[in-house]
């Protein structure tokens, strides 16, 4: 893997299907699966696969058909867990199993009634029985975020030298700040010996706000993988929107970091899982909402008409929306409205659009939106004192 390529995992399978309300059967997980592959997402997470005889299949349903992506299978430091993952991932071109045990002291003492070495020691027997099955395993130390870092650091180091391929540092809680996060990246990437053998994963939660700008974070200081999930999806406040993280690494492209995603198929794909899932997306949802590329509010409209770039730093066409939105309401200018006149076949003068205009506000002052209903209205009124050209 080149040093700039960021891989993307989707968890939307496995740690957004966690969305109470948000289960999906077999057919809809093979169906987004194909998708997450068409995508261009890097390792698709199918599910937990000793949690139910369900989950199990959708594994290894999704392992049978998946062409491109690692197909990975998550479990807990326990053997059975393992061998289960194992099985299910049997048909997978590039299976991986997940699996890891909590690190901070909250976990060891109140989860795990243990102790920092018992830990250590279960994450190594963990890894090392993972590798008999698969060559490509990923460790991860959850509730990273709230652990020590000289400890977590032993924890990597010795996973490493058990044969993890992948460490995963979950800021579980999603309670770091993104230089907090960005930092114990960096901690690791100078004090774990055999680090460079590896990569580092972001898995951040959103519990705070902060879940994308901790993965850019962690990217920024030398992770080279996030996990994400379609529409932000996941447990409490939900987990890294996919979406995000891979927009703000192509907008910002002297960060010199890239993603194998096909950024076109974002919105179409945002559809599909919030229709499969029935999980609304609200409207000022970054990159996806139905608000991303709107614009009421008449001196934004009248910027975005005369340039897109100056109230946009997105061609919407990048993530697949056909085009920006104006939409008229009662702060929309006389730009807005002689544009989406003409959108509909009226070709307007200065004084008909003064006319019209005054019209027009009469209308919108009672609605939230004006639609073209509103507006074939309001030339009706306008050609009581002025005959307008068809274009």
């Amino acid at each position: 893997m080149q040093d700039n390529q960021v891989q993307i995992f989707d968890t939307t399978l496995r740690d957004g299907e966690q969305v109470p309300g948000c289960k999906l059967d077999t057919a809809q997980k093979l169906v987004i699966a194909e998708r997450l592959d068409l995508l261009g997402v890097n390792v698709i997470e199918a599910g937990f696969p000793v949690s139910s005889p369900g989950d199990f299949t959708s594994v290894s349903e999704i392992s049978k058909i998946i062409k491109n992506a690692s197909v990975c299978a998550l479990t807990r430091a326990v053997e059975n867990d393992i061998k289960v993952a194992a099985a299910a991932l049997k048909y997978a071109k590039f299976p991986r199993i997940h699996t890891g045990i909590g690190t901070s002291d909250s976990h060891i003492k109140f989860k795990f009634n243990s102790t920092r070495e018992q830990v250590i020691e279960r994450a190594v027997k963990a890894v090392s029985f993972s590798k008999t099955f698969v060559e490509d395993v990923e460790f991860y130390a959850e509730d990273a975020g709230r652990t020590d870092n000289a400890f977590l650091a032993k924890v990597c180091e010795a996973v490493i030298k058990a044969g993890a391929t992948v460490l995963n540092i979950p800021d579980t809680t999603g309670y770091c700040l993104p230089e907090e996060y960005g930092a114990k990246i960096k901690y690791l990437r100078e004090n774990v010996r055999g680090i460079e053998n590896v990569i580092l994963s972001c898995h951040c939660h959103n519990d705070l706000g902060m879940a994308t700008a901790n993965s850019i974070a962690g990217v920024i200081q030398g992770a080279r993988q996030i996990e994400c999930t379609i529409n932000g999806i996941g447990e409490r406040a939900g987990n890294t929107a996919l979406e995000e993280v891979v927009m703000v690494l192509k907008q910002h492209p002297y960060l010199n970091l890239e993603t194998s995603i096909n950024t076109k198929l974002l919105y179409d794909t945002s559809i599909l899982v919030r229709e499969s899932m029935g999980m609304p997306v609200q409207p000022n949802k970054a990159i996806v909402g139905a608000n991303a590329f709107a614009h009421s509010s008449g001196i934004h409209q009248d910027g975005v008409i005369k340039n897109r770039e100056t109230y946009e730093i997105m061609d919407p066409e990048d993530v697949g929306v056909t085009e920006s939105a104006i939409v008229l309401t009662a702060r929309s200018g006389r730009a807005a409205l002689a544009y989406r006149a003409k959108k509909i076949g009226y070709e307007l003068t200065k004084i008909q659009l003064d006319i019209a205009y005054d019209a027009f506000l009469i209308i919108a002052d009672k609605q939230k939106e004006v639609r073209d209903e509103g507006i074939h209205e309001v030339m009706k009124k306008v050609n009581k004192v002025s005959k307008i050209a068809v274009a």
